[in-house]
């Protein structure tokens, strides 16, 4: 079991909000270490703003999404 939670003030667009989401569920799929008996949130912290996104949909933000996402589970993990 999993969340994600994206608030509206750290991404504006509902196309970068859902964007955000899918990735969140892509790399937790493909996480095969985390336990099947807990339940994980995750929240975005980091506005988005500074990074001047041309598009919502950009690889640009999909790369620093599954970055970040991997080494918060890689910190998980470790624990």
């Amino acid at each position: 079991m999993f969340g994600a939670l994206v608030p509206k003030r750290f991404a504006k667009r509902a196309v970068t909000r859902n964007s955000i989401k899918r990735q969140i569920r892509s790399v937790l799929s493909e996480q095969t270490k985390l336990s099947e008996k807990k339940a994980y949130v995750v929240r975005l912290h980091k506005d988005l703003k500074s990074l001047n996104l041309k598009s919502a949909n950009s690889e640009v933000l999909k790369e620093i999404i599954r970055k970040d996402l991997n080494v918060l589970f890689d910190k998980l993990d470790n624990k």
